[in-house]
Formats: structure tokens, C-alpha cells, sequence
């Protein structure tokens, strides 16, 4: 009995573990942090949080539609729900009084959400002259640019490009080959490959900037975002995805840029509107971006034609 017991434990253990892995460590953070809020919510009224009740997500989403997104509203109903499905917890988040209630805030409040901007040529040329220019040692100056220099180039998440280890990087004569081993569209650890080729301007470059730095940092093995140390000592602690959105703001401000409208999406945002400009499809795009859908590539390709293919053009006064 004693060892059916034990059995039973650790199978309990083991599936609560697969739950949890079932997610990115980033997705559950996010996932917590949204319940926090709702529980801080139900505290303050009185209510209960685990389990809860349909009537009392529709009087959260109403209390947060005031200050909040139509999107942060979903973030947060899909965060409730997961989080009482990992308890053992029933919600039903179809619920008339829910989903009613979501399309009532919809009519009022719309969908349209304005998007942070895109680094563009200009802005990124911009942000590698700046660092050129700069009064900081070579090694900063090549880490820093390689890391905007690739992370528009192949149109990476922040989470992807500082995931790159010197073992995913294939150099060829015709360029570069990065494996991505998982990303945010990629739970399970397929894979893709990236290919970035060698620009004729060596100074935009990733490629050539991307060898520059192996070649001054002499990192052989690990991963090849890192950190600096106090006296400018590279260590091998990766960067932060936080620390891509803060070097990039940095040397936007430097430039006499606004960074406020920028994120850290914007670098990979970028790379598609630019793409889109100059005729890329969007099956190409989608291959070097890793978009699952076409959804957000098509707005991308739509947002960059804005002007090239308006009906405006036709009408001649």
C-alpha cells in the first residue's frame, strides 16, 4: 500500500511538472502576475479568486476596461483560466455573462490599437552611426552593434536573439546560418533555421559585424549576447530580453530619437515592414520572422504600402 502510495506521488508530481512545462517559464511568469491581480481585486470586494465564478471575471473585466486594452482584458481571462486549470480548478470562461460583456466593451472602447513604431533603415542606420561615435571601448561599441544589427536582420524576438549560443551560428560564403532552437511560436523544441547573407556595406553588416565580435570577445562556446562587468570584463551571463529594448532606447535618444514610441518588438517589426516596402512576400517574410499566421504579416505589408499603392495616386488635380 505504502508503495502504491509513493507511486501514486510521484505520477501526481511528475504530471503537475508536465502542466507546468506545457508553458514557457516567460508565459507562466506572465500568467501569475496577471492572476495577482485579479486575486488583489477580488480581496479588495470581498470576493473570491480560486475558484471563482463567471459574474465575478465579468465584473473585473468591466473594472478593467476603463484603463485598459481590449487585448490586455484577453491576456488576463486566459491567464485566470490557466491558472485554475493548474489548480484542478472548472471555469467557464464561454459564459454568456463573460463573453457579452467582452463584446459590450468592444463596441464601446473599439479594437484598433496603435503599435509601437518600427526601427526602420533610417533609424537603424541612425543607431549604428551613433554607436560609431560614441566615447566607449571598441568591445561595447561591436557587442552593441551586432546585437541591433542581427536582431533586425533576421527579424528575431528579443527572447530568440539573446537565446543565439556561438554553436547555432554556420558561417558559409554566402552568409550566415542561425538555428533557433525554440521561440515563443515554438513550444515544443522543433527548430527553424534562419539565413542572414552578407550586405555589400560591411559597416550595416550583420554578418561582418557579427564576426568582428566573436572575433574581440574570443567567444568560442556559450552564448554570445553577454553581459559586461564592472571595467568593462565580459562575463558569460546572457543578456536580459529587457536589456535589448534598454540598449536600443539608448542610442535612439542618442540620436535625437524618440524612444518612447519604441519597444522591443519594434527591431522585428522593422525587418517586415521593411521587407514589405521593398516587395517581399509574405510567405518569405513569415520563413525568416517564424509568424505562424499571416494575420500580423499582412498588417505589416499593408502599413508599409500605405502610400505606395493608395487610390490617392490615381487621381490626378
Amino acid at each position: 500500500m505504502n508503495m502504491l502510495t509513493t507511486d501514486l506521488k510521484l505520477l501526481h508530481e511528475a504530471t503537475l511538472n508536465n502542466l507546468k512545462n506545457s508553458k514557457a517559464s516567460n508565459t507562466l511568469r506572465a500568467y501569475k502576475s496577471d492572476f495577482k491581480d485579479f486575486a488583489a481585486f477580488c480581496a479588495k470586494h470581498g470576493l473570491i479568486s480560486l475558484p471563482t465564478e463567471p459574474k465575478v471575471i465579468s465584473l473585473y473585466l468591466t473594472h478593467l476596461s476603463k484603463n485598459s486594452k481590449i487585448s490586455t482584458l484577453r491576456r488576463r481571462l486566459v491567464a485566470i483560466s490557466m491558472v485554475h486549470k493548474l489548480k484542478g480548478h472548472y471555469l467557464d470562461t464561454k459564459h454568456p455573462i463573460i463573453i457579452e460583456n467582452l463584446m459590450g466593451i468592444k463596441r464601446l472602447k473599439g479594437t484598433f490599437q496603435k503599435g509601437k513604431k518600427p526601427i526602420l533603415i533610417k533609424h537603424l542606420k541612425l543607431i549604428i552611426n551613433v554607436i560609431n561615435e560614441c566615447k566607449i571601448d571598441n568591445i561595447m561599441k561591436l557587442r552593441d552593434k551586432t546585437l541591433m544589427l542581427i536582431g533586425f536582420g533576421g527579424g528575431f524576438r528579443r527572447s530568440e536573439l539573446i537565446s543565439i549560443d556561438h554553436d547555432d551560428l554556420e558561417f558559409s560564403s554566402e552568409g550566415l546560418k542561425i538555428t533557433i532552437k525554440r521561440s515563443k511560436t515554438d513550444q515544443y523544441g522543433e527548430g527553424m533555421i534562419k539565413g542572414l547573407p552578407y550586405f555589400e556595406n560591411k559597416t550595416y553588416c550583420p554578418v561582418e559585424n557579427l564576426k568582428n565580435w566573436l572575433e574581440i570577445s574570443k567567444i568560442k562556446t556559450g552564448p554570445i549576447f553577454r553581459r559586461f562587468s564592472k571595467g568593462l570584463i565580459l562575463n558569460d551571463k546572457r543578456l536580459t530580453d529587457q536589456s535589448v529594448v534598454l540598449i536600443m532606447k539608448k542610442y535612439l535618444n542618442l540620436a535625437g530619437i524618440e524612444s518612447k514610441n519604441f519597444a522591443g518588438h519594434s527591431l522585428r517589426s522593422g525587418f517586415a515592414t521593411v521587407a514589405a516596402d521593398a516587395g517581399a512576400d509574405e510567405r518569405s517574410i513569415m520563413a525568416m520572422t517564424g509568424h505562424k499566421t499571416n494575420q500580423m504579416v499582412r498588417r505589416y505589408i499593408r502599413e508599409a504600402n500605405i502610400f505606395k499603392h493608395n487610390a490617392l495616386n490615381k487621381i490626378k488635380i
